[in-house]
């Protein structure tokens, strides 16, 4: 080897420990930049898309929560409304903010019976998100005409058991949870009667005032007028104890129908990717938010019992659900859309 071969060959291997010295540094600093934007979290307003329109529970809640969740992080939580079947165009908006922290969204149970009942959902809740919370937990409520014969819900199976497949129970659209839950305590009680379905709540209320059908299967938000007015009668929660919103209620377990539980539910979910260290802070946070005593009371006015969870925790009821409504869907013969 000459001198001249040497020297380039020294002076190769030098521009190549300093080149890997620049690429390591890089790195060094990209990572410390990372991991001090995520320290820094939130630096910058939160998109929340909310898979409902505006106004309603849904909606309500989030926007409630969001408020003190800005207030607690120190930035804004604007809330988006992205209404549409299934939930579908939600989620889109929501993926495509990327994994960053900055764009949130809404999932809940009918995200669960979203999975079964279309055939092709554009997008997975259990690979395309990461749980960071629950919001709050709701029952539904089924009631009865205040003036008719059914004072309890023991008095609605018996009448359904003496006169099969002649009474008619009220709920909105096929497919929704409030439709899903008359269908399964259908065939849990094992009884026979007709589910007519409604495009509104209001709509199924006059039809019960009216007489034409026995009894309506819906939220406390929606059904609260006409309790508070007396001219409808509140005779079983489905949730598996009474809610705090109607405690001297009873349950359709209580009832006599072993087995029953709906309980509804709405989480705070990020896009697939997020850094753990952003869900953490946002799961702190909501926790203590949740537990704030105001919100508590207005949640509760809504029929809603804000509790936060693990992300763990509701990611397997996330599991559960979509277990649980697509039996359901299959024993009920409800199309696919």
């Amino acid at each position: 080897m000459t001198a001249t071969m040497g020297a380039v060959m020294v002076s190769m291997r030098r521009i190549a420990c300093k080149a890997l010295s620049v690429a390591a540094l890089l790195l060094a600093l990209g990572s410390l930049n990372l991991a001090q934007a995520q320290s820094d979290y939130p630096n910058k307003p939160v998109r929340v898309i909310v898979p409902f329109a505006a106004g309603g529970v849904a909606d309500i809640t989030t926007r409630i929560v969001s408020e003190k969740l800005g207030g607690k992080l120190g930035q804004r939580f604007v809330v988006e409304n992205a209404p549409g079947a299934g939930g579908i165009a939600a989620a889109r908006a929501a993926i495509s903010g990327g994994p960053d922290g900055y764009t949130l969204a809404l999932l809940t149970n009918g995200t669960a019976i979203s999975v079964p009942l279309f055939k092709s959902l554009p997008f997975d809740p259990l690979k395309d998100f990461t749980p960071i919370s629950s919001f709050g937990y709701f029952d539904g409520l089924f009631i009865a005409n205040a003036a008719s014969e059914y004072r309890t819900l023991q008095d609605f199976v018996k009448a359904a058991r003496a006169k099969p497949g002649t009474l008619n129970v009220g709920t909105i659209n096929p497919g929704s949870t409030q439709n899903l839950t008359a269908e399964l305590f259908k065939s849990t009680a094992d009884i026979n009667f007709v589910i007519v379905p409604f495009r509104t709540t209001p709509e199924a209320i006059i039809a019960l005032l009216r007489g034409d059908i026995h009894m309506v299967v819906d939220f406390y938000a929606a059904l609260k007028p006409g309790l508070v007015d007396e001219k409808t009668r509140a005779i079983a929660w489905s949730g598996a104890k009474p809610s705090p919103a109607l405690p001297n209620v009873s349950t359709v377990q209580q009832a006599g129908v072993a087995g029953f539980e709906v309980v509804s539910w709405n989480a705070l979910y990020a896009p697939a990717g997020t850094p753990p260290a952003i869900i953490n802070t946002l799961n702190r946070a909501l926790h203590d938010v949740l537990a704030d005593p105001e919100i508590r009371k207005r949640a509760l006015e809504l029929g809603i019992e804000t509790r936060a969870s693990s992300p763990a925790e509701i990611d397997a009821r996330m599991r559960a659900d979509i277990q649980k409504w697509t039996a359901v869907i299959a024993r009920a013969g409800i199309q696919r859309q």
